[in-house]
């Protein structure tokens, strides 16, 4: 049973005046970011800094990817409301030993400072990736999408993007303040499709602005993603864990250049 969801929309854009090097006044356009406090059954568990697109799918995905919330027969309803800048989350039961498993927080490198609760960097063993293989041609194609895709960034800056593809076929485009909370809004929408968005013969590929980090290479592969593509470079830290995952990773991926660093056998190079 799905949870039921409000469809809380906020700007995503405010424009504002500005002083541009001839001192002639501009208007320009700037990310709306905003606070949003989440409540798990009244108790509070973390205000996270984004745009809004999304707010419910960002709420779910944030859940699913810090492993508290396993199934989403747990969840009854998400609720946002701007006005209070919350996020009720009701459960069907509640979840278990929330404050043990909530007590340790490791704040990472995502923009706005992220957050990731301890169990999670604990658990990265038990993750097994699918069967998948990218080409060379496919990653291009990609490539090519993102910069043809209507954005955000293009008219204000100062966001991430964050993008699911099957095969060439995208899938969901999402922009926030973090990257990290654009990939956990594409878990949330993930889950909240009514069949499996992996059907099919080609290859989910996750792709960011931003930098594969630990906390993204966790993620992507919690979402059962074993190829992530970014415009960005990577972090020791992510190398070290897509290695051991066999999670291909490819970065500087811009035009027709690129690096493999993780996983290169998943990687069909043009002869």
């Amino acid at each position: 049973m799905l949870p039921r969801l409000t469809q809380a929309t906020a700007p995503l854009t405010r424009t504002i005046e500005a002083v541009d090097e001839t001192g002639q006044a501009q208007h320009v356009a700037i990310p709306a970011e905003r606070d949003l406090t989440v409540y798990v059954d009244k108790r509070e568990l973390v205000t996270l800094m984004t745009l809004g697109a999304h707010p419910e799918w960002l709420v779910l995905g944030y859940l699913r990817n810090q492993r508290l919330v396993r199934s989403l027969d747990e969840v009854e309803s998400v609720t946002v409301d701007w006005e209070v800048g919350s996020a009720a989350v009701k459960t069907r039961s509640g979840i278990e030993r929330i404050e043990e498993r909530t007590s340790k927080r490791v704040v990472t490198t995502g923009c706005g400072q992220g957050s990731v609760f301890g169990a999670l960097m604990d658990e990265v063993e038990s993750l097994r990736l699918p069967d998948a293989t990218l080409t060379q041609a496919t990653l291009y194609a990609i490539v090519d999408a993102i910069r043809l895709q209507e954005s955000t960034y293009k008219s204000a800056g100062s966001v991430h993007g964050c993008a699911l593809f099957r095969g060439s076929e995208l899938l969901l485009f999402v922009e926030d303040v973090g990257r990290h909370n654009a990939i956990d809004t594409i878990a949330g929408w993930m889950w909240m499709r009514p069949e499996p968005v992996d059907r099919g013969a080609e290859p989910l590929v996750f792709y960011t602005t931003g930098r594969l980090t630990s906390e993204m290479v966790i993620k992507s592969a919690q979402m059962g993603v074993a190829i992530v593509v970014s415009r960005s470079g990577m972090t020791e830290m992510g190398w070290s864990i897509a290695d051991r995952l066999g999670l291909c990773t490819i970065g500087r991926a811009l035009n027709r250049r690129f690096l493999c660093y993780t996983g290169k056998e998943r990687l069909l190079i043009a002869a």
